[in-house]
């Protein structure tokens, strides 16, 4: 079975179409060409604003006019993570989509059903003629995985609906109504190089074989984080022997993803050479004890290199192998309000060896609570800042408080109970959704966020539970036929 014989065949149909249009994050050109095209075929009114964000509008069906314009929005960019064995080019090559039971996946590579099945029942509904519905406005954003900059420079009036419905959640049953706010912090550490000793053991090891995901709504998960697993490990190491010289570190690589991999080159003494193997067995046995039910497959390997060229100071070694470690990971605080949510968390999401004799440690925080937030921001940057680093935070994005007196979430839970005799969840969420920003330019907004049920969303293991997107489908379409008249 392919993607193209599934049910509903228009969404599959359009997903399908998405998945062969390269859209990395910042790099939306292909996929607004791809819109643009679109929108001319089926003679459908389209506007473009000055950061790529594009808007569609249909009219109301038959009888439907005096309905309230709904806008439907999701995010066109999505997160390109793949394994280390997977030949891909995210910039120009289609993902490969592979029915596996009962879900569907990519072939090594992130699927991009975060955001793009959304996109795809946008553009469903856009081509069809027999779907009932008032007036709508489909909204894209771009750029929503690496800064929310698509619904940042979102402009009063490009806008005409007061109810939003946002296409971006990822359990089918489920009507989100709150999110997080989020703030990037990032240390950086400025080392002098110096030439790699000689009369040393060199070697590299690896942290792989975790299963990553989203950092934030798998954060709870207690999922094994390969940066805090390498630094603990390069610590007990200099615990152990004394001194080591670290040649070079990395690992992880998006903000928002719980990073899946790390390395580093390392060199210590002739006479520690069987320690440090003794070392790494014994320190895996632990990682897989402590892993075994969330990351089963978690492997952490050591080879021999050649002498590298240079090394980092051994001060600016220390500082970073020390702070990095010190640095908090995880859920920092669970809600006092609704039950089962987490509060506060920040992530320790990459490590990078930059131009300029520099490292980077990206992190991100998260909490349904603007105080929090900062306070988790800067306890992160205070540890950054004892070794020395220098410390810079992103501009942040707000959280999206529920509305008690929400009435497209009233006409949604009764739409969902009428078709399906039982009723949806209703929940907030730890990840971010534009759904903040939104409300920032249209206070006036009456919103809801739902889709169908996602796995690992930014890893290579990201897959959608296929049988769920008819029952997403099916509610949604349920969700434009009762919207009332004016």
């Amino acid at each position: 079975m392919k993607i193209t014989d599934l049910s509903p065949a228009l969404v599959w149909k359009y997903f399908h179409q998405v998945t062969q249009v390269p859209r990395p994050s910042k790099k939306e050109e292909k996929m607004i060409k791809y819109l643009e095209t679109f929108a001319a075929e089926h003679k459908i009114a389209i506007k473009k604003d000055s950061c790529g964000n594009i808007l569609m509008s249909k009219p109301a069906t038959p009888g439907r006019e005096s309905v309230p314009t709904v806008i439907l929005q999701s995010h066109i960019d999505m997160v390109c993570e793949k394994n280390n064995d997977t030949k891909h080019d995210f910039d120009n090559d289609p993902i490969e989509t592979i029915v596996d039971g009962a879900w569907l996946r990519a072939n090594g590579t992130t699927l991009g059903a975060d955001n793009g099945i959304g996109v795809a029942a946008e553009l469903a509904i856009l081509a069809s003629n027999d779907i009932e519905h008032g007036p709508v406005e489909c909204l894209f954003t771009v750029d929503e995985e690496t800064g929310l900059t698509g619904a940042k420079a979102l402009e009063k009036g490009f806008l005409s609906g007061n109810i939003l419905l946002n296409l971006d959640s990822e359990d089918e049953g489920e009507i989100f109504v709150g999110c997080a706010g989020g703030k990037d912090t990032a240390a950086t550490f400025t080392y002098t190089p110096e030439a790699a000793p000689d009369g040393l053991f060199y070697f590299r090891v690896d942290v792989k074989g975790l299963n990553g995901g989203h950092s934030g709504g798998e954060i709870h998960k207690q999922l094994g984080n390969a940066n805090k697993l390498l630094v603990r490990y390069l610590y007990l190491l200099k615990k152990q022997t004394g001194k080591i010289v670290l040649c070079s570190i990395d690992g992880g690589n998006l903000r928002n993803a719980i990073a899946r991999e790390a390395h580093a080159v390392v060199g210590v003494p002739y006479d520690a050479k069987e320690g440090v193997r003794v070392l790494l067995n014994h320190f895996a046995a632990d990682v897989e004890n402590e892993l075994k039910h969330v990351d089963p497959n978690v492997k952490l390997l050591l080879e021999s290199v050649e002498k590298p060229a240079f090394c980092i100071d051994e001060v600016t070694a220390t500082h970073l192998i020390c702070s990095m470690h010190a640095c908090a990971h995880g859920v920092l605080g669970m809600s006092q309000d609704i039950e089962g949510l987490v509060e506060t968390s920040t992530n320790l999401a990459s490590v990078k060896m930059k131009e300029g004799n520099t490292i980077i440690v990206g992190t991100s925080q998260r909490s349904s609570i603007e105080s929090c937030k900062e306070y988790a921001a800067n306890m992160v940057a205070a540890t950054f800042q004892l070794a020395g680093a220098k410390v810079t935070h992103g501009d942040g994005y707000p959280g999206w408080a529920p509305n008690p007196d929400s009435v497209i979430l009233q006409i949604a839970q009764d739409a969902y109970n009428r078709l399906f005799k039982k009723d949806a969840k209703i929940k907030a969420i730890h990840a971010g959704l534009e759904c903040g920003l939104f409300l920032e330019k249209y206070p006036q907004l009456d919103m809801i966020s739902f889709g169908p049920t996602l796995r690992d969303v930014h890893s290579p293991n990201e897959r959608i539970e296929i049988a769920t997107v008819q029952l997403w489908w099916d509610h949604l379409l349920e969700v434009l036929k009762s919207i009332p008249t004016k």
